[in-house]
């Protein structure tokens, strides 16, 4: 990519400082796993990832970049989806935070401290790679970058799964984050992410403006998944 991308000018959030302190740091990312789990996150990414797997003959080994992985759950559940579909899925991740790709490569994720603006990842060296609640995190012009730079990385396709701006999500997410005990930082910054997600038309729109042709559809939890194929 040409340069820095940059940041969503709506509020701040904590993964957003890759200085940011370490303690809190963990305890967000863990309430970010559960919520990937319980609130559509991690079922939104599979989606994806089925988009572009589709057809694929049993046995086939599939890598899988994940950028910005957090705690590496969703892509040690696609690990376990590929395999009840007799598909190898091997992930690799990227993370700005130290912190995070600690704890990602402890749970078994190999997992590099890179940016998403300068990965450390040759062209066309993976299958698919994954966005997953990361494009939010980014100032819509630089949207356009971003996809098109992912996409020189993957064989496959890309899938950019995140989240469908709307005051109900937001209402919603405040009623699960206290029912699933969040930490006060992930309950403030959960609302902040919602307020920098996308609608699906809106989010369609940037990417067709990029000259990425991708399928966005919208899925339970107010989720939104983009995928589409690179065909290299």
């Amino acid at each position: 990519m040409s340069g820095a991308l940059a940041v969503s000018p709506l509020g701040d959030e904590l993964l957003d400082d890759p200085a940011a302190d370490p303690r809190t740091v963990e305890a967000s990312l863990r309430d970010i796993a559960v919520a990937n789990r319980w609130l559509g996150g991690t079922r939104a990414a599979l989606h994806g990832i089925g988009r572009l797997a589709a057809g694929l003959p049993r046995g086939t080994r599939i890598t899988l970049l994940d950028i910005g992985t957090g705690r590496g759950d969703v892509p040690r559940a696609a690990v376990r989806w590929g395999r009840r579909r007799g598909l190898e899925i091997v992930p690799l991740a990227l993370e700005l935070s130290a912190v995070a790709a600690a704890l990602a490569r402890r749970a078994g994720v190999a997992t590099a401290v890179a940016d998403v603006a300068a990965p450390p990842v040759a062209a066309a060296s993976v299958d698919i790679v994954l966005l997953s609640q990361v494009a939010h995190h980014f100032a819509h012009e630089s949207l356009g970058e971003l996809a098109r730079g992912v996409g020189r990385l993957a064989r496959r396709g890309v899938v950019i799964a995140d989240l469908r701006r709307s005051a109900l999500a937001a209402a919603g997410f405040r009623l699960g984050a206290r029912v699933l005990g969040f930490d006060p930082v992930t309950r403030l910054d959960g609302v902040t992410s919602i307020r920098r997600g996308f609608t699906a038309a809106e989010l369609a729109r940037l990417l067709a403006a990029a000259g990425v042709d991708a399928r966005v559809e919208r899925r339970p939890g107010f989720r939104l998944v983009a995928s589409w194929r690179t065909a290299r």
